[in-house]
């Protein structure tokens, strides 16, 4: 057992943690969540490793572990520290423009809801359906749909914001 979860760990961790610092918009967040997340999954590994898509399992612990009450403050804090920083920020020509607007969707996705910010995730990032995403969440399929529609609607605007400023 605990060698298939070392290979296990081994061959997805990368992939785990990329995915929770896209979720959480901190790096540093997102590796207390895939470890907390890892040390429960090494403790029911059995159970885990018997069921058809483990990595499934483990990604949905990851969400659930990020959507639940004991993160919530941590993720308010990064949301306000990306919007002080951005208007702190004069604007000037950035030779590395690519990278800039990279960290500005990652600013204006962190102020999402974490609801609306997960279903984006889960359906761009991850390329899951309406049904696999509403499974994860804890919600209906039309639930889903309406999260993605609000939060692309919220992107949508403060890009066109962001475009009238510059």
């Amino acid at each position: 057992m605990p060698d298939s979860f070392a290979a296990f760990v081994a061959d997805r961790l990368d992939r785990l943690l990329r995915y929770a610092t896209a979720l959480t918009c901190d790096p540093q967040l997102a590796q207390d969540i895939v470890q907390d997340v890892l040390l429960r999954a090494q403790q029911r590994w059995s159970r885990i490793e018997s069921m058809a898509a483990p990595d499934a399992y483990v990604r949905k612990m990851i969400t659930n572990d990020y959507l639940s009450w004991r993160r919530r403050r941590a993720s308010r804090t990064v949301a306000a520290t990306h919007a002080a920083l951005d208007a702190l920020a004069t604007p000037t020509a950035d030779p590395a423009g690519p990278h800039a607007e990279r960290d500005a969707m990652r600013a204006r996705i962190a102020a999402l809801p974490r609801k609306q910010r997960a279903a984006v995730l889960l359906r761009y990032y991850e390329d899951c359906s309406d049904e696999r995403i509403a499974e994860v969440l804890g919600c209906s399929a039309g639930t889903v749909r309406s999260h993605i529609s609000r939060a692309l609607a919220t992107l949508r605007a403060a890009n066109q914001v962001t475009e009238k400023v510059t």
